[in-house]
C-alpha cells in the first residue's frame, strides 16, 4: 500500500515536549512505509511470538502501561476495547506491549498481564513482555498508549497517537479522530492511509536506565 506523505501531524503539547527533551538513548526513528523491525518475545503466556508468525495478516501493536492515566481514559471508557473488538472482527492481530522495565510503573510479569487482560476486558492476540525496552526502542515507542499498524506484506502503514485528543480526561473522547478507525476507513475505500503518521502522546515508556 501506498503512503501518503500528506498524513503527517504534530500534536501540540506533545510535540513540543518531545523537542524539548529529545529522543530517549537508544530509541529508533521508525520510518512510515518501511518494513517493520522484526521481534522475537516472550508473551504473557510464555510463549515466544515473532513477527513472521502474522505474515499475510495485518497487524496493531498497542504500547500500554496499566497505570498511565492517558491509557485508562480508553480502557475505562471502554474505547480501547471497541477499537480491539472491531480489530478481532476484521482478522486483525492485535498485540499489547508491555515496555515498562522492572521496578517501573506499568511494568507487569506474565500472570499479572493476563490479570490484567481480563480485568480490562481486553480482546489482545498476545500480550508482549518487553521488559528490557528491546521492542520498544526498535520501533521507537515513546509514549503510552502509542499504537502501530503493520500491513500484510510487514510494512508500517501508521504509527503515532491512538487519536487527536492529546488529554487523560475521559470527556475528551467525543468527537475525537480516531487514527486507527480513519486508516481503516481510507483502507476499505481503496485509497492510501491518509493520515500515516501522527505525533504520540500520553505516559513516557518507562524504559531501564
Amino acid at each position: 500500500m501506498t503512503i501518503s506523505k500528506r498524513g503527517i501531524v504534530l500534536g501540540g503539547v506533545a510535540a513540543l515536549a518531545l523537542a524539548a527533551c529529545g529522543r530517549p538513548a537508544g530509541v529508533q526513528e521508525v520510518v512510515t512505509g518501511a518494513q517493520a523491525p522484526e521481534f522475537s518475545i516472550t508473551d504473557a503466556t510464555g510463549a515466544v511470538r515473532t513477527l513472521a508468525e502474522f505474515a499475510g495478516r495485518h497487524v496493531i501493536l498497542e504500547w500500554t502501561n496499566a497505570g498511565c492515566p492517558y491509557v485508562r481514559k480508553h480502557y475505562d471508557a471502554g474505547n480501547m476495547q471497541a477499537l480491539q473488538r472491531d480489530a478481532a472482527a476484521r482478522g486483525v492481530a492485535w498485540l499489547q506491549v508491555i515496555s515498562s522495565a522492572p521496578g517501573e510503573q506499568g511494568h507487569l510479569d506474565g500472570p499479572a498481564a493476563i490479570a490484567q487482560v481480563a480485568t480490562d476486558q481486553a480482546t489482545v492476540t498476545a500480550t508482549l513482555l518487553d521488559p528490557d525496552g528491546a521492542m520498544g526502542r526498535a520501533y521507537g515507542a515513546l509514549n503510552t498508549p502509542q499504537m502501530v499498524m503493520i500491513d500484510p506484506e510487514g510494512r508500517i502503514i501508521y504509527q503515532g497517537a491512538i487519536d487527536d485528543r492529546p488529554s487523560a480526561r475521559p470527556e475528551t473522547l467525543e468527537g475525537a479522530t480516531n487514527y486507527v478507525r480513519a486508516a481503516w476507513a481510507d483502507m476499505d475505500a481503496g485509497r492510501p492511509v491518509q493520515i500515516a503518521q501522527t505525533q504520540p502522546y500520553g505516559c513516557s515508556v518507562k524504559y531501564a536506565s
